[in-house]
């Protein structure tokens, strides 16, 4: 199978969307099967197993860390694509990415296919703040129905977020689709190598956070969280991985809360090593977002042995099990803290949540999500395929009553137009 993916966002850019676009494509070829991403340009990037066009990008206007592709810049490209032989386009991101996607698929006469990576009612009412949350939330939802309504078919990494979706009154033919684990790439981290590099104590109390420092992703309840952590263990520390627009007023928050001591924020890991580290320095990873469509670093944590204290809320509800490598706390701080405190000072639960972690990781493969997604791909393309033949018997039947009723002046005209007819139908 050929695939043309589209996204107004990958690496070096980091986030989920973007390692769940590499995740699945890197499996897709694994698997003998061949993958085309368009993506913005960001002036550096990685080599990748699967072809990745650049795309001239512009900053978004309300987030400066993220940018989406100019739409007319893929026109050169067409010639090239046309003559690839896609069988799906398959869309990462909404904005841009999203409707030259839709175009590039009836281009090439091929269905589409749309990945929900993100909750935006949760999302754009962060970026907007002159505008009234409610009234954000209501475009949001009417934003993501209109565009989930016009696509063959979806793919949702939870049954939370497939739920709201239908709540929107989506009707497209959905599948839960999460995106997996790399078990090759998460099956070791040097945790002392980490404490070394970052100046941190063999034996002091660690908790490591991995994520996007945005708004939405409730990192405040950390710092409100490790107050409490902080009466009961005087020398605990919370290292937090990751950079974002909201990463100041934490930093503040932290200062304020006479936290500075006891947070480190350390921007982004790169994934040669440097965050597969991080993770394992970790007495346990504490996670509380409440938008969560999966919540990807929690598998990567459980793969590395670390236990995860974490809310199970949206999407993280399907991906912890109580006692399965993790402890799932309360949206409340003190019993967050509580049950950080408790993992902290007993070495017996730290040790019998560590050995159930990896083999709890091991379920969410992701060469099976891989698997899973092909044959969601398959049943989309035997669906087109099954609504073309469809119309090409009705243009049949068409034909032989035409051809019935004015033989022998029309028959001529009416193979002429049958290719126009078919592709139309495509």
């Amino acid at each position: 199978m050929r695939v043309l993916m589209i996204s107004d966002v990958y690496f070096p850019r980091v986030n989920g969307v973007s390692t769940s676009i590499q995740t699945f494509a890197r499996e897709f070829v694994g698997l003998g099967h061949e993958v085309t991403l368009l993506a913005p340009d960001y002036g550096a990037a990685q080599p990748e197993p699967f072809e990745v066009i650049r795309l001239p990008s512009r900053y978004f206007l309300f987030d400066p860390e993220d940018r989406i592709i100019r739409w007319g810049r893929i026109r050169r490209h067409h010639a090239r694509l046309e003559a690839a032989g896609f069988d799906l386009v398959h869309i990462h991101t909404p904005f841009i990415a999203h409707y030259a996607g839709q175009a590039l698929a009836r281009r090439l006469g091929v269905p589409v296919l749309s990945s929900y990576h993100t909750f935006f009612e949760q999302y754009l009412d962060k970026y907007v703040p002159l505008v009234p949350g409610a009234w954000m939330r209501y475009v949001a939802r009417r934003f993501s129905a209109a565009q989930c309504g016009d696509v063959d078919a979806l793919a949702v990494p939870s049954r939370a977020m497939l739920e709201i979706l239908t709540h929107y009154g989506v009707e497209t033919t959905a599948e839960v689709v999460p995106t997996g684990i790399d078990l090759g790439k998460f099956h070791q981290g040097d945790g002392a190598a980490f404490r070394k590099r970052f100046a941190v104590p063999e034996h002091r109390p660690l908790l490591v956070h991995v994520g996007r420092l945005a708004f939405e992703k409730n990192c405040d309840f950390l710092l409100h969280m490790l107050v409490h952590v902080r009466e009961a263990v005087p020398d605990v520390l919370l290292a937090i991985a990751g950079e974002g627009p909201a990463r100041r007023q934490l930093e503040r928050l932290a200062r304020r809360l006479g936290l500075a001591d006891h947070v480190r924020f350390l921007g982004y890991l790169d994934r040669d090593g440097s965050l597969e580290n991080c993770y394992a320095a970790g007495d346990a990873f504490v996670f509380s977002s409440r938008t969560e469509t999966q919540g990807l670093v929690l598998l990567e944590s459980l793969a590395l042995g670390t236990p995860v204290v974490a809310t199970a809320e949206m999407g993280t509800r399907e991906v912890l099990r109580e006692g399965e490598g993790c402890l799932i706390a309360q949206d409340d701080a003190q019993d967050f803290a509580a049950k950080t405190i408790r993992l902290l000072t007993d070495p017996t639960l730290r040790t019998r949540l560590r050995a159930k972690a990896r083999p709890y990781a091991e379920r969410w493969s992701s060469r099976a999500m891989a698997e899973r997604m092909l044959a969601l791909y398959a049943r989309v393309c035997g669906d087109a395929e099954g609504a073309g033949a469809t119309a090409a018997s009705r243009l049949h039947a068409v034909e032989n009553r035409t051809r019935q009723a004015t033989e022998p002046v029309l028959p001529s005209a009416v193979e002429r137009s049958r290719p126009a007819l078919d592709a139309a139908d495509r």
